[in-house]
């Protein structure tokens, strides 16, 4: 069973533009590369080319005559000479990229010489991104792919796109939801966020709705990701990256987010595991969340490089790594215990990064102020603040109509509510997160 996912429809404007650049297609691994690449060439070439640089390792032995792409063909074929290559109707499929980067040196005169599309794909392509690079600038196109996210789990569950866009009018009119959607959207955001994104984990819940059979899809996921740091992490303590990963829940659990490395170890130092974060940012795992040093425009020229929250990009998997009375009580009754604000800003730190927003918040050490999380709408610096219930957003409040931060004139608060608006205030569902995006995009036209 094939999901549909936002890369079909990525992958089909790619290839109808005419002077379509080599595509790389980043992310995590278990995110559905693989598949959705090769869903859409089963459909759009008549040759399809696969090499997979970790199963096969004999073909990194293509480049042994150069880089062209005829000395590459050449060489493909004398390794399987059951390979078709038919000009303008075939698709090189370089997938575990990460094993074997020095391919991206050919990208160029595949480019230059136009017979052969080529998509390059691998699960921990962040991690030697870097190099590849510096070898293949202004000769590809970068696509990066997540775990699915709700929009995504709701096709996969039926719905059309008519009935998310009827879910987003609805933002910007400011028009509330019927009881019904709020309760029907509501379950199914509840499950999606136990579940997570990873397809395995949907298909599987999808063929059999337990949840504990999901969750060891899950625990399986992450001890692979264990792996690829034992594998693959060149330089760092493994162990270290192990470490801050398995800390992470814990981190997000206290009352102060920011993460603590002292809190991962006796006497964890920033400049002992900084790297840590890097790599496990790097492959696709976790996203950091950096604090703002003032609330000004433009916002990555505020950031303190020094003070950081830490997100899992998929939260079924964080969810994964609680312990085992608190997931089961999450599972069996719904009760997210002291996990609660967690989860919830996890959840909406993924639904942000997936619609490619870079994560920043803002607390101020002279006082308990803290924003969970601020963009950019036009011209405007918009805080948004997540609620775990409902409640009033006294921290929205504080900042609005504080005359020290001109670049904020309203907020945006994420609760188990309706769509409501009071003054300068918007209130929205948690399950309406992936939509904001777009509804930031609609509401500058106005």
């Amino acid at each position: 069973m094939y999901i549909k996912r936002k890369i079909d429809a990525f992958l089909k404007q790619w290839k109808s533009e005419s002077d379509h650049l080599p595509l790389i297609i980043k992310g995590a691994r278990q995110t559905g590369k693989t598949e959705s690449i090769r869903q859409f060439a089963s459909s759009h070439y008549s040759s399809v080319i696969e090499i997979n640089f970790v199963t096969s390792p004999l073909f990194k032995t293509i480049t042994g005559d150069g880089y062209s792409a005829e000395a590459i063909t050449r060489r493909i074929s004398l390794l399987n000479p059951e390979f078709r290559f038919v000009p303008g109707d075939t698709l090189l499929f370089f997938d575990e990229l990460q094993a074997f980067p020095d391919i991206a040196t050919s990208l160029k005169f595949f480019k230059e010489d136009g017979r052969y599309d080529v998509i390059c794909s691998g699960s921990l392509l962040g991690i030697s991104y870097h190099e590849i690079e510096s070898i293949s600038v202004g000769n590809k196109t970068d696509y990066v792919m997540h775990s699915l996210d709700f929009e995504e789990y709701l096709w996969a569950l039926g719905y059309q796109p008519e009935q998310i866009d009827a879910l987003l009018q609805h933002m910007i009119r400011l028009k509330g939801l019927s009881e019904t959607e709020m309760t029907v959207f509501s379950n199914h955001f509840f499950d999606y966020c136990i579940l997570g994104g990873m397809p395995a984990v949907i298909k599987n819940y999808l063929g059999t709705h337990l949840f504990t059979d999901s969750l060891q899809i899950q625990k399986q996921i992450l001890l692979d990701y264990q792996e690829d740091a034992r594998k693959y992490a060149a330089g760092l303590d493994q162990a270290k990256i192990i470490q801050v990963m398995n800390s992470i829940p814990s981190q997000l659990a206290r009352e102060n987010k920011r993460f603590m490395f002292s809190k991962v170890s006796h006497g964890g130092r920033f400049s002992t595991y900084a790297g840590c974060i890097q790599w496990l940012q790097d492959a696709g795992i976790v996203s950091p969340c950096w604090c703002l040093g003032s609330l000004d425009l433009p916002l990555k020229g505020n950031i303190d490089p020094t003070k950081f929250k830490v997100y899992l990009q998929d939260t079924g998997l964080l969810i994964a790594q609680l312990d085992e009375e608190a997931q089961a009580d999450l599972r069996t009754n719904r009760n997210l215990g002291v996990y609660s604000g967690a989860l919830y800003e996890n959840m909406t730190a993924e639904a942000l990064i997936k619609q490619g927003y870079d994560l920043s918040y803002y607390r101020r050490d002279t006082s308990p102020l803290e924003l969970d999380f601020l963009i950019r709408i036009g011209n405007d610096l918009v805080p948004l603040e997540v609620k775990a219930v409902s409640g009033k957003a006294k921290r929205l409040r504080t900042v609005i109509d504080s005359p020290d931060y001109e670049a904020i004139h309203y907020g945006i608060k994420f609760y188990s509510g309706n769509i409501s608006r009071q003054n300068d205030i918007i209130s929205f569902p948690h399950f309406t997160a992936f939509l904001l995006h777009r509804y930031a995009d609609a509401v500058r036209r106005f």
